[in-house]
């Protein structure tokens, strides 16, 4: 007569194999997307047992009896869910005939609702690809005048002038064009360092300059006095 150890272990065997073979596949997009759908649970639920009856039992087109006894809502409420699905095109009816008995047949096909997820999970990577352009895009803009820069110092930047520049752009709000309009004064005057650049950007700030033609005038008036 075996243990009571070893009648736990055929049954937890037999329950692990009864549930791996039990699993059925679900789009993972539609457990991720179905709010952005408007669809509630109700409806995902039921889509869900669908795609169970034709994976697990072979069964196209399961009755509203049949839905109503694996879900919590009743069979009025089940035939409503259906029509909703239909009527806002996630799910049709596809009908065939049997060539050969004659035989009409009916069967769910949820290839509707797989193309919107499709749809959603391409316009996220669309998004996320015009992101990690703009995002390139930046990264080299700034790559530029930290090396218009260095270039016109003579040597690499440090640390805190890599610092300056970027609070310029980020903290200041100095648009790019007018950081190298204040450097190009600074040449100008034989006065390349970051304190001189930083104090003419403060002027033009105060005196609400904001483009290079508004800073190049501003220059000439203040050369001409």
């Amino acid at each position: 007569m075996r243990g009571n150890g070893q009648e736990a272990g055929d049954f937890a065997a037999l329950l692990l194999e009864g549930l791996q073979s039990g699993s059925v596949e679900v789009p993972y997009w539609l457990l991720q997307y179905y709010p952005q759908l408007r669809l509630g649970e109700h409806e995902v639920m039921l889509l869900i047992h669908l795609m169970a009856f034709k994976q697990k039992e072979g069964k196209d087109f399961p009755t509203p009896e049949e839905l109503c006894a694996r879900m919590s809502i009743a069979q009025d409420k089940v035939i409503t869910v259906l029509q909703k699905l239909m009527r806002e095109g996630f799910l049709l009816i596809d009908e065939t005939k049997d060539p050969v008995t004659g035989v009409h047949s009916e069967a769910y096909n949820w290839s509707p609702l797989l193309n919107r997820l499709a749809a959603i999970r391409a316009d996220e990577w669309e998004a996320a690809r015009r992101a990690q352009i703009v995002s390139e895009s930046a990264r080299g803009e700034r790559k530029d005048i930290f090396s218009i820069f260095e270039k016109e110092f003579g040597r690499p930047l440090t640390p805190m002038e890599f610092e300056s520049i970027t609070g310029w752009l980020d903290k200041d709000g100095h648009p790019e064009a007018l950081i190298l309009a204040g450097l190009k004064e600074a040449v100008f005057a034989g006065k390349v360092h970051f304190r001189y650049i930083d104090r003419i950007l403060l002027e033009w700030q105060r005196n609400r300059i904001t483009s290079v033609e508004q800073a190049k005038e501003h220059s000439q008036k203040f050369r001409s006095r």
